[in-house]
């Protein structure tokens, strides 16, 4: 599953791994389930930094870092239902949009922060990765 993000990760330095148990930790923290292939990220990488493609950059924070930052940002307020898990080291926050079962990857700006502003960039995190990759 993760073999597929390799050639988007050229650019990017990873943060390194964590344990199940901490993921769970968040799952318990946040009240969500997060998606397995993102679980398999954080397992595997923890976070990441860096540049994807040409014109993308990308901030995944890693698991002890989510929980932080969703409480300090108040999400919960402010875009209910979203789940913060990185931003493109700027004004915009991607996320998880728990509204929706399917559960897919959004960006929002940090400010205003409003639910009406989300729009849809994936429904996975592979697909969330060549999104960033193709940004003209």
């Amino acid at each position: 599953m993760l073999k597929n993000l390799d050639k988007y990760l050229t650019d990017v330095e990873t943060k390194g791994t964590t344990t199940i148990q901490n993921i769970k930790i968040v799952e318990k923290a946040l009240e969500i389930s997060l998606p397995l292939d993102f679980k398999l990220f954080l397992e595997k990488y923890n976070g990441a930094e860096g540049g994807i493609g040409e014109n993308s950059y990308i901030q995944i924070w890693s698991a002890e870092d989510i929980v932080k930052r969703n409480k300090r940002l108040d999400v919960n307020e402010f875009a209910p239902g979203l789940v913060l898990i990185g931003s493109d080291g700027g004004g915009t926050a991607y996320a998880y949009d728990t509204r929706d079962g399917s559960m897919p990857i959004v960006e929002i700006p940090f400010i205003p922060m409003r639910l009406k502003e989300v729009k849809i960039c994936a429904k996975d995190l592979a697909g969330f990765f060549e999104y960033l990759y193709n940004q003209k």
